[in-house]
């Protein structure tokens, strides 16, 4: 399974906004993408837009900051968002936090998240919410550090994981 990062960062750069699509709200009926060959081939497909692979590149690694509108309204109706989701701050941080709740559902959907905890998460109480909430963003901090290669190593003599007995 790819890594999954359901929340859009608040102020994200266009390289982050376009990355999460692909890894979010990757359509089902496109077939996850291996490259970015791939991935401008499923968008040119779908949407009859002239999209390259190099352009794709581009957009994913920050090379292309400001991309022409066709481009833009490509990727907008590809992923299903609303083109707002590509602007100022402003304007698309609530579009990313309705995006964020699709991505939870499509995994619903999927079966990678089970309609049975997202109820139980509903049913606790706002103390014991609380409690799973924090846990949540601890895993997703550790889950960050250890993708972008800045974990630290386990250390035994504070008994943390990866101590041999533990």
């Amino acid at each position: 399974m790819r890594d999954r990062i359901h929340e859009v960062p608040p102020g994200a750069s266009l390289a982050e906004k376009v990355e999460w699509l692909i890894r979010n709200l990757w359509p089902a009926h496109a077939g996850a993408p291996r490259n970015n060959v791939e991935t401008a081939a499923a968008i040119a497909r779908a949407t009859g837009a002239d999209i390259s692979s190099t352009t794709v590149w581009k957009l994913r690694t920050g090379r292309q900051e400001n991309p022409q509108l066709k481009t833009l309204t490509a990727l907008a109706t590809f992923f299903g968002v609303p083109i707002g989701f590509f602007g100022f701050p402003s304007e698309s941080d609530p579009i990313g936090d309705d995006l964020t709740l699709k991505a939870l559902r499509c995994d619903v959907e999927r079966g990678i998240i089970r309609p049975e905890v997202l109820r139980a998460l509903v049913d606790l109480s706002p103390e014991a919410r609380w409690v799973v909430d924090e846990m949540i963003l601890a895993a997703a901090a550790a889950d960050r550090r250890r993708s972008d290669g800045t974990e630290r190593e386990p250390r035994p003599d504070r008994g943390e994981p990866g101590e041999e007995g533990a």
